[in-house]
């Protein structure tokens, strides 16, 4: 019922007073004030759409990426010389010594920000300007990758420009290294709007040549307002929620400052030497100091950390190694049983000698007490202020010593020193009292040998008898002391010792490594390294580093032992609300990901929910393989039926594996390769296991990828007791997939992978491989007598709800292999099929059209002839709904119909796909299939932008067709170029024992349009038809469409009626005799180098050694009305 217009403003006024929406935040508020604040105030993230955002919502803490693959994010070149920046590829624009591969990619296709070779005498620089961000965190990270060639810049800057004021975050004049570098600088709290610059300066000697590729932004945004907070945290003035240990820590956390609140941290103690030392003292080494006016110390900090200014000041030191530099908090007791704490930031930068060590002195007790060591960082951290907290109690009164020293080129720094509110000031020594029970932060064990020097060796060189050990001479795995002292402390431990075996922890996030016991009752004792919780704030990751090791030799190993500790869970799993019982391997760069559905991915379970992922490009892979591991099960019952659906898609997919690991071996279930299409498809595996056995599995999906054009994704995993029904696809590379041969088991699995295989096929058909596997049956008088027959029967399929096609691949011996008989069992067997094999080396196709409304098998029966090293083989079966099409004919609505996009090496390794308008893509298609002439419908289509420039292809073969003197090839094509400049093409060869030919070619940028074609086939052996995709000018993004194919045996072809405006001009009889008598003489040039040049592209199955010289194909159509040439020839013309 419509509102009545009198309710409306009293229904506002309501919503806007009550508590369950008062803080419920707008989602678009004003341009303004949402627009690049690291937060999607907009349900579509339109707000950040220009500030490296480019998907769906993001959580905080994932990272806003540009990556220039699409558009330069909204960065603008500022610069004031013919020395600028602009968004380049693989030298396709700029010229000089770029990289030859971009950062995201890793290929010559990747965008990337450059700055071309300057010709200029005068210095220069070239700047990069972000466009305008608001609001970045305390824990704001900008990472980001460079390369530059050795030597071609004087100097990189990136600054950060808010205000009046312009920060250096990070600055450096070499020496640079070879390839991609990373960098990554923190930014500290800005409020307001602000800018980074990332600059490059040449002088009259260097040619500046210097690149830029995927820049992120980390844990950048601010809290977003909630209506409540979870227990324990802080809801802040402006209702966004924070940790508790974010409160009074000195950082503005909330984004209003509600959390450092003087009515809330009012009795805290907080130095931040903007107007002195505060109640601290120093001794010599520690100077108070600023960054203004600029330093000649090139790790000195640009801003210090109150005020993230450069006008602010901080504590520095560059005190030696053996004269520390000391601040002394005054005398402070503890108040009653509390914890006296202290908050402290530090900064070591420019040497991995920086070291900053908090020791606690305690005072009035009877008996001097010597420093106790509470807290020890030392190595490079970078430009950033790092956060630590130490809690002490203690019944006595006690001093905080806080000691800096660093190597050659070293800075430690210290700023915003708070105590809290328990930390009370010593008027007067008060009584000892005994020391109350709770937590104590135990003392790190001695120093490493490598500190105990002894008076006459120079100072870093280690004593050892009568030798002075160098320090490179430390942990070179080489002993040079007589009891092994240099050796010590060098990474080879059991934490049994204090010392560690010299590993420290190096984290400056939430998480560090602690060394810990085993807990009281633990079936074993001892040490080792345990993850917890730390004060850090930049980063979640926990690091733990020896000291510096080596050189070493090539096969020098790490081994360790490491605990994961869950409870066990269900392999069973939609991965909607985490990833149950799976983990992703860590023995490669690549990983598996839980990810929600965005954009041109989506889930199978609701298609708005999650799956799990593996995309070679984020982050970018440099392993080739990534494992999805299952928790350890234990066998239910003998036999399991495993079920879950799969998504490969791309034109260089690779290969997506299921294995069961026992006992530490894997036994292969399942495996397939190649793009399958934009869709997902239902798997099954059968698990088989000793009955009444106990011991562990786990299952484990393997990702190979062949390049970085293509996504393997799962979803939708469950585990039944009990077999599966027989599969609807098998290859039979990882099993027999259930079918079980007859009486004398004369169908057996193999591969020829040895060359030596008694009988069978040279190469398989799924992976035209001699390490690809079939079924094969050995049909000679000896194993098989003449009219006896060996049968392979499959396991039980479903029933069916509608007709089916059951396609697979035969293979006969050169000699009367026998005949094929197919049968299926529904209750009774009936035959449907009786197949001569072919002689020759091809692998052929049969089909059967299947209806059952029970379950049924499928039975192959091969049938003896008497003759000698005869053989029957079988392979890549397939179940398809729909009946069966004619060979070499399809319309693509149900899958490719036997055309086969495998990927050719030779070619790239690139591989047509099957898709559809209606389901979005990462890759550009067709919007509308021929077919229906909908989105709905489906095509063959190859994305060209994917192609180098060394013209490679990708190949869609039709299964072997016999020889015909006349058949008619029709299609429809599509394809869609952005500009005249880029230039598709698409043709049609014919391939066979004679080698290949090209019938057919065009190429260009047509949008928006299906075109018809016609192609007369002629040839004298069995053939294949291959549809060629490739480019003809510079690497593009653009589709090329196949649809609606048919090939009509022993036709010719009938010209289309012609359409307005394609009236034939008439041409003189002597200009068509004597045009054809010039084309004649060019086409016996063209026809010798076009076949070499084919044949290095590419080769048939058919070919053999004996058959390669065999007479070519005629290229010439001689018709009743003159000569007609292909239109490969003529176009090129």
């Amino acid at each position: 019922m419509p509102l009545p217009g009198h309710l409306l403003p009293i229904l506002v006024l309501f919503l806007a007073g009550s508590p369950g929406w008062a803080w419920v935040p707008n989602h678009c508020r004003s341009p303004s004030q949402a627009m690049c604040n690291f937060v999607c105030d907009c349900r579509d993230c339109s707000d950040e759409a220009q500030c490296g955002h480019h998907g769906a919502s993001p959580a905080l803490g994932t990272p806003f990426t540009c990556d220039f693959e699409r558009d330069p994010c909204g960065w603008r070149d500022i610069s004031t010389s013919g020395y600028s920046w602009l968004r380049d590829r693989a030298g396709a624009v700029l010229e000089g010594p770029g990289p030859r591969a971009d950062h995201t990619l890793g290929t010559d296709l990747g965008w990337y920000m450059a700055v071309g070779t300057h010709r200029g005498k005068e210095a220069a620089t070239a700047a990069l300007r972000s466009p305008t961000l608001r609001e970045a965190a305390p824990s704001c990270k900008l990472r980001l990758w460079y390369h530059m060639a050795s030597g071609d810049v004087a100097e990189l800057r990136l600054e950060l420009t808010h205000g009046a004021e312009t920060l250096t975050l990070w600055q450096s004049t070499g020496p640079w290294c070879p390839g991609w570098q990373e960098l990554a600088v923190t930014t500290g709290r800005i409020r307001g709007d602000f800018r980074v610059i990332f600059s490059a300066t040449r002088n009259a000697t260097h040619r500046g040549a210097v690149a830029l590729d995927d820049l992120e932004f980390w844990d950048c945004g601010l809290s977003t307002p909630q209506a409540s907070c979870p227990l324990e945290h802080h809801h802040c003035h402006n209702k966004a929620c924070v940790e508790p240990q974010q409160l009074c820590d000195g950082e503005d956390n909330c984004g209003d400052l509600s959390d450092e609140d003087p009515r809330t941290c009012g009795q805290h103690t907080a130095t931040n030497f903007e107007t002195g030392l505060g109640l601290w003292s120093r001794s010599e080494g520690w100077a108070r100091n600023h960054s203004a006016g600029g330093t000649e110390h090139p790790a000195w900090p640009c801003r210090d950390h109150s005020r993230n200014s450069a006008q602010g000041s901080f504590l520095v030191s560059v005190a030696e190694p053996g004269n520390p530099a000391v601040l002394s908090s005054p005398e402070l007791q503890a108040s009653g049983t509390s914890s006296c704490s202290l908050i402290f930031y530090y900064y070591l930068h420019g040497s991995e000698a920086s070291c900053l060590q908090l020791f606690l002195q305690t005072l009035g007790s009877s008996n001097p007490q010597a420093p106790v060591l509470l807290r020890r960082h030392r190595g490079e951290l970078g430009t950033a202020w790092v956060r630590d907290r130490v809690d002490i109690q203690s019944a006595y009164p006690f001093q905080i010593l806080l000691a800096g020293q660093t190597g050659p080129g070293g800075v430690v720094g210290l700023d915003d020193l708070i105590l809290s509110e328990h930390c009370r000031p010593v008027l007067e020594v008060s009584t000892p009292q005994p020391l109350p029970p709770g937590p104590w932060v135990p003392a790190p064990g001695p120093l490493p040998p490598s500190s105990r020097l002894q008076d006459f060796c120079q100072q870093g060189h280690l004593a050892c008898g009568d030798l002075c050990v160098a320090p490179e001479q430390l942990c070179d795995f080489e002993q040079q002391c007589a009891g092994g002292e240099d050796e010590q402390a060098c990474g080879t431990t059991d934490f049994e010792s204090p010392e560690a075996g010299g590993w420290e922890d190096a984290s400056v996030g939430r998480l560090q490594w602690r060394r810990l016991s085993a807990r009281e009752g633990a079936a074993a004792a001892g040490h080792f390294l345990s993850l917890q919780r730390a004060w850090g704030q930049l980063g979640a990751e926990a690091r733990v580093r020896t000291p510096p090791l080596g050189p070493s030799g090539p096969s020098c190993e790490l081994h360790l032992a490491y605990h994961l500790q869950s409870q066990p869970r269900e392999v069973s799993c939609n991965f909607e609300r985490d990833t149950c019982s799976w983990y992703p391997g860590h023995l490669s760069d690549t990983h598996w990901r839980r990810v929600e559905s965005r954009g041109p991915e989506h889930d199978h379970t609701t298609g708005q929910g999650y799956f799990m992922l593996l995309d070679p490009t984020d982050p970018l892979a440099r392993g080739h393989s990534a494992h999805l591991l299952s928790r350890p099960q234990i066998p239910a019952v003998p036999t399991e039926c495993l079920s879950f659906w799969y998504h490969l898609h791309g034109p260089q997919i690779g290969t997506l594996r299921l294995a069961m690991r026992r006992e530490g071996e894997d036994t292969h279930l399942w495996s397939r390769s190649g793009t399958h299409g934009n869709r997902w498809h239902q798997a099954w595996a059968t698990l088989s296991h000793q009955p009444g056995s106990r011991a562990p599995y786990q299952l484990l999906f393997e990702g190979l990828r062949d390049g970085y054009h293509g996504t393997m994704a799962l979803d939708d995993v469950a585990m039944r007791p009990g077999p599966c029904w027989a599969p609807d696809y098998c290859t039979f590379e990882d099993s027999d997939c259930g079918f079980s041969p007859g009486g004398q088991s004369l169908w057996k699995r193999q591969a020829n992978a040895s060359g030596h295989a008694a009988w069978g096929p040279p190469a398989d058909h799924t992976t035209e491989t001699a390490q690809g596997h079939y079924m094969m049956v050995d049909t000679s008088p000896d194993a098989l007598p003449r009219g006896q027959t060996a049968s392979l029967t499959s396991r039980e399929h479903r029933p069916l709800a509608q007709p089916a096609c059951l396609t697979f691949w035969y293979h006969g011996s050169l000699l009367s292999p026998g005949a094929l008989q197919v049968h299926l069992e529904e209750g009774r067997r009936h035959q449907v099929l009786s197949l001569s094999a072919h002689e020759g080396l091809a692998w052929h196709l049969g089909s059967v059209d299947v209806q059952a409304e029970q379950a049924w098998r499928v039975v192959f029966e091969a049938v003896g002839t008497g003759v000698a090293h005869s053989y029957m083989a079988l392979d890549d079966l397939l179940l398809q709904d729909g009946p069966c099409p004619q060979p070499a004919s399809c319309d693509f609505e149900s899958g490719l119909c036997g055309w086969s996009h495998l990927a050719r090496p030779g070619l790239g390794g690139y591989s047509w796909d099957w898709g559809g308008g209606a389901t979005p893509s990462r890759y550009l298609q067709p919007p509308v299939d021929h077919t229906l002439g909908t989105e709905a419908g489906h095509f063959a289509f190859f994305e060209t932008g994917v192609l180098g420039p060394g013209g490679r292809a990708a190949w869609l073969r039709s299964e072997p067709l016999p020889a015909t003197p006349a058949s008619c090839l029709r299609f429809w094509y599509h394809m869609g170029f952005p500009e005249h400049f880029y230039k598709g093409e698409l043709r049609v060869l014919l391939c066979s024992a004679q080698g290949q030919l090209a019938v057919w070619s065009t190429g260009g940028h047509r949008r928006h349009q299906w075109l018809e074609a016609q192609v007369e086939v002629a040839s004298t052996k069995e053939f294949q038809i291959v549809f060629e995709a490739t480019l003809g000018g510079q690497p593009a993004l653009g589709p090329i469409g196949l649809d609606d194919v048919e090939y009509l045996a022993g036709q010719h072809c009938q010209q289309p009626a012609p359409s307005p405006g394609d009236t034939a001009t008439p041409v003189p009889v002597p200009a068509v005799v004597g045009g054809a008598l010039l084309f004649l003489m060019l086409l016996v040039l063209l026809g010798l180098g076009g076949q070499r040049w084919l044949e290095k592209r590419g080769s048939c199955p058919f070919r053999s050694d004996t058959e390669a010289t065999a007479p070519g194909f005629d290229n010439i159509l001689f018709n009743a009305d003159g000569v007609t040439l292909p239109a490969s020839v003529t176009s090129d013309l």
